[in-house]
């Protein structure tokens, strides 16, 4: 249930996304989701890729310094009112979002949202109660794969 997500620190300057992106392309990494947030002197990239391994290997190689979190790949009505309905049953059942950021999910064409937790299993076990569809890492795969 829980996807692996590479949480990448940048220095904030020309060239440093490209040079990230770059090495994970050259190794066939193939980048499923991804979030850049930034500050005045630095920026999280945080990704899902169909190999978070190799991704991590590479990138160390390169001294690119990244970190390994779990995340929560959460379907989402597609529609008005369907996050806030998802939201309001998370807070019902005590759980803390930390951060979120979309993708679009390819074999169905499905909203979809990347959640990280304050607490995992507490929020695995809110949202399979209600019937909230919480996506596999298969479902995450390119059609075809």
């Amino acid at each position: 249930m829980n996807i692996k997500q590479l949480s990448v620190f940048l220095e904030n300057k020309a060239g440093r996304l490209a040079h990230v992106t770059r090495i994970l392309g050259d190794a066939k990494v193939n980048l499923l989701a991804l979030s850049l947030a930034d500050s005045s002197d630095f920026g999280i990239l945080r990704l899902i890729v169909d190999d978070a391994e190799r991704a991590q290997a590479v990138l160390k190689e390169h001294q690119v310094v990244c970190a390994v979190h779990d995340v929560m790949a959460v379907e989402v009505d597609d529609r008005p009112g369907g996050l806030a309905d998802l939201l309001d049953l998370l807070d019902k059942g005590g759980v803390n979002v930390e951060y979120m950021y979309a993708f679009s999910e390819k074999k169905t064409g499905r909203a979809a949202l990347i959640f990280r937790f304050d607490d995992t299993a507490k929020a695995a076990a809110c949202l399979k109660q209600s019937g909230i569809n919480i996506f596999r890492k298969v479902d995450l795969a390119p059609a075809g794969k």
